[in-house]
């Protein structure tokens, strides 16, 4: 208990409540006055000392404020994620979101990737029917008697792959004096394959591979957690037996120097 003397009134204030003792000994306005300004201070720390006991038993601004109805944001609520299409500087990676793409579930499957078979050396591979950049249905079967060298890619337009296929255009006399053929294989469609091919000259043929059917078949391993699709080479015998696999998503122009050395030991 706090007393404090103010002429004839005596203010008594605890942390609990407050009391105020007047004497009726005035008679003056300054005794009214005073009276007045005691009233002021008593209500002051009346209402600090009450907030000072709601905050220490835990009260919470709703409470407080019932008339304000603030919404709770739960972690597991789906948030908005990228909306535009880009094309990633990273290793050919191509990424492509809706406007109301939302963030994924927990990642326990995300990072999953489906591989039905897996080609090794020394084994024929399943046989494929695609489109090339011109729209022209390529079949597998139509390289067999020459060597042959297949690669997969990720993307067309990108870095790596930009570079993997200018480096397999600019060896391509070595490689037709080796009596092979080129094949690059990605998931694009021929529009985009006719674009890419004649944007960088290339003398080769692209072939579509829409949904990734062949690249699961021939088990290419995908990257980054299968977050981004492979960058494997093949290189196939005159039998259409696999002499050689390399797998390089990092020194693209590395699968042809690796390519030609095997192609000028057959």
């Amino acid at each position: 208990m706090v007393g404090w003397p103010l002429g004839p009134a005596i203010v008594h204030a605890s942390r609990e409540n407050f009391t105020l003792s007047l004497s009726l000994r005035f008679h003056s306005p300054i005794a009214l006055l005073r009276l007045w300004l005691a009233s002021a201070i008593v209500y002051s720390c009346s209402f600090s000392l009450r907030m000072a006991s709601m905050a220490k038993t835990h009260c919470s601004i709703p409470s407080i404020l019932p008339s304000l109805n603030i919404p709770r944001t739960s972690s597991s609520q789906n948030l908005p994620i990228l909306s535009t299409s880009f094309h990633s500087q990273f290793c050919g990676l191509k990424f492509s979101n809706p406007a109301t793409a939302t963030a994924p579930a927990p990642y326990r499957s995300s990072f999953r990737t489906s591989i039905v078979a897996k080609v090794n050396k020394g084994q024929v591979p399943p046989t494929f029917t695609l489109k090339d950049q011109d729209g022209k249905v390529v079949s597998l079967a139509k390289y067999k008697g020459k060597p042959v060298v297949v690669y997969f890619y990720p993307a067309d337009e990108t870095p790596g792959c930009t570079k993997q296929a200018c480096a397999f255009r600019d060896s391509y006399e070595k490689f037709k004096k080796a009596g092979a053929e080129v094949v690059g294989i990605s998931g694009d469609d021929s529009s985009s394959h006719k674009s890419f091919a004649k944007k960088y000259r290339l003398p080769f043929t692209l072939l579509s591979d829409e949904g990734n059917k062949i690249r699961k078949e021939w088990g290419v391993p995908s990257d980054l957690f299968g977050a981004l699709p492979g960058r494997q080479t093949y290189v196939l015998d005159k039998k259409g037996v696999v002499q050689l696999i390399y797998n390089n998503q990092f020194q693209p122009e590395k699968h042809i120097d690796e390519t030609l050395k095997l192609l000028q030991s057959l």
